[in-house]
């Protein structure tokens, strides 16, 4: 079965406070997007990757990335995924992996694969919540403690058979999502988990860009 991975890399990433899309945020001297797209293919789950960049970026990014296929992305997540399964043709399974991961382990890729090989539809990498969970109302003031015991963070790359995730972009026209396995959920999919990995953190902030930094510097 071929395996196909959609890297959004569309999105401008206004909280790191810097002036270029956040997939092209350099981390150690190299780009978040080739950290990322190299992770995938290193995996050895991988067959090919597509990116999807924005229309300016096009160029640079195929300077970064030769080993990927770029397309055009979309001013939205769920757009430039849309543009991604466009470009996947006939791949049986699909990975949909946050540039913004760059430092993913491969056998944690590996694990998501595997799953979908054994027959899943949907699966998603996942954490336990460490910390308290409060549900805080309007006004600031806490309404609940919420059990964390059956909590889990989600993490990226989520996987899915190309039918299923196809099916989900097509029951929700429109619709914008920052989770693809949340659509799989709406249009009635099961989605399983596997373990994950802290090392697969989200750089959102300019806090985590100096994590990941360190963390950079100890796998080297």
């Amino acid at each position: 079965m071929t395996v196909v991975a959609l890297v959004p890399a569309a999105g401008q990433g206004t909280r790191l406070g810097l002036n270029i899309p956040k997939a092209f945020v350099t981390l150690k001297d190299r780009s978040l997007l080739e950290r990322a797209v190299d992770g995938l293919l290193a995996s050895g789950a991988v067959d090919e990757v597509v990116v999807m960049v924005p229309p300016d970026m096009i160029e640079r990014a195929r300077e970064l990335v030769p080993r990927a296929r770029v397309v055009v992305g979309g001013a939205e997540r769920t757009d430039s995924v849309r543009a991604g399964l466009a470009a996947a043709g006939s791949a049986d399974l699909v990975l949909v992996h946050d540039a913004a991961r760059p430092l993913t382990p491969g056998p944690m890729i590996e694990r998501v694969v595997a799953a979908l090989r054994a027959g899943a539809s949907a699966v998603i990498p996942v954490l336990p919540v460490a910390d308290t969970i409060k549900r805080v109302g309007p006004d600031g003031a806490v309404e609940a403690t919420v059990d964390r015991a059956d909590l889990r963070a989600v993490q990226t790359p989520q996987g899915f058979s190309a039918a299923a995730l196809r099916a989900a972009y097509d029951a929700a026209p429109g619709e914008l999502a920052t989770d693809d396995a949340g659509l799989v959920e709406r249009a009635g999919g099961t989605v399983v988990t596997v373990p994950g990995d802290p090392l697969a953190l989200k750089i959102t902030t300019a806090f985590d860009l100096r994590v990941a930094e360190v963390l950079a510097q100890e796998q080297r």
